[in-house]
């Protein structure tokens, strides 16, 4: 068989607290991840972590690891005979074996059974559940207020299987939908895993999502601001009439309240509208004496500070 070196795997020192092989694994197994991870060599390199986290955070297997010494990384060696004798129930040949069904072997004989014993294969034979599934899903605005029905492709392995899904009403951005049992499949008589949708929003050609709220830009024109007005506007829903006070000004926002996205406990966030003065691109001879009229009268100078 071939020698691992554990401690190398995880990147810490032989005398390494308990905390601190816990601290090395949970950076490993985060940066390693198959679902986190596409480098060539992250799920093997995320196996080789868990495995030797497996051994070096049980101190009877780490006592019994380290009785071996070191030598160097992927080496051919054989364990001890008396080694042998304490640890691997009487097998004698370990060409076959990696570390990880070596070490399983030490379950049995930490809780005295022996060699005999049929829970000492336990580890070989109980169920193991199917590894949890993460995958991103769209949504449009409305689907996140509204909820949707969305026909969903779900790959295990050259197989792929076509799946309908309920989008509720009220999910909103990075919160995640489970569908249990869509994940991998189960081993030695093991439940499937759960596959893990990860809301994202679609752009909207109108309203930008900001938190729970939604910004629009509101295009209002200048005798509107000036004297107030009563516009008709967009909701995710049906229109409404907002009410622009006199003065409006350029810039300012104006809150529609209870029209935004979900907020959670049924609750929604508001819709702003972003004022945006607008001059007409053309005026007729009574318009643009009307305005030098208005530019006689007035007083008002914007370039003034």
């Amino acid at each position: 068989m071939k020698y691992k070196d554990y401690y190398a795997v995880l990147g810490i020192a032989n005398d390494a607290t308990l905390e601190q092989i816990k601290k090395a694994y949970r950076l490993l197994a985060k940066a390693h991840h198959p679902d986190m991870s596409k480098e060539p060599g992250a799920e093997e390199r995320f196996k080789e972590a868990a495995e030797a986290y497996a051994c070096l955070k049980n101190p009877e297997k780490r006592a019994a690891y380290d009785a071996l010494g070191r030598m160097p990384q992927e080496q051919g060696f054989a364990p001890p005979q008396d080694w042998s004798n304490a640890y691997a129930h009487g097998q004698t040949s370990f060409s076959d074996m990696d570390f990880a069904d070596l070490f399983a072997s030490l379950r049995g004989k930490s809780h005295g059974y022996s060699s005999n014993s049929p829970q000492s294969d336990y580890s070989h034979t109980q169920p193991l559940t199917g590894r949890d599934l993460k995958d991103t899903v769209q949504i449009s605005l409305i689907d996140s207020l509204m909820g949707c029905k969305m026909a969903f492709a779900l790959r295990g392995g050259e197989q792929e299987k076509h799946i309908e899904v309920t989008i509720p009403a009220g999910v909103r951005k990075g919160q995640s939908i489970r569908l249990r049992g869509m994940g991998g499949e189960g081993r030695r008589g093991g439940i499937p895993g759960d596959m893990y949708l990860h809301v994202e929003l679609l752009p909207h050609p109108i309203f930008k999502p900001l938190g729970d709220d939604l910004y629009f830009d509101l295009a209002v024109a200048p005798w509107e601001a000036v004297l107030g007005a009563e516009i008709e506007v967009p909701t995710l829903q049906d229109p409404v009439i907002l009410t622009l006070p006199c003065g409006t000004r350029n810039a300012q926002k104006l809150r529609i309240k209870g029209r935004g996205l979900p907020a959670g406990s049924g609750k929604r966030g508001d819709l702003f509208g972003v004022v945006h003065l607008e001059n007409p691109p053309d005026v007729t001879d009574e318009e643009r004496v009307l305005y030098q009229s208005l530019a006689k009268v007035s007083n008002f100078n914007p370039r003034h500070i």
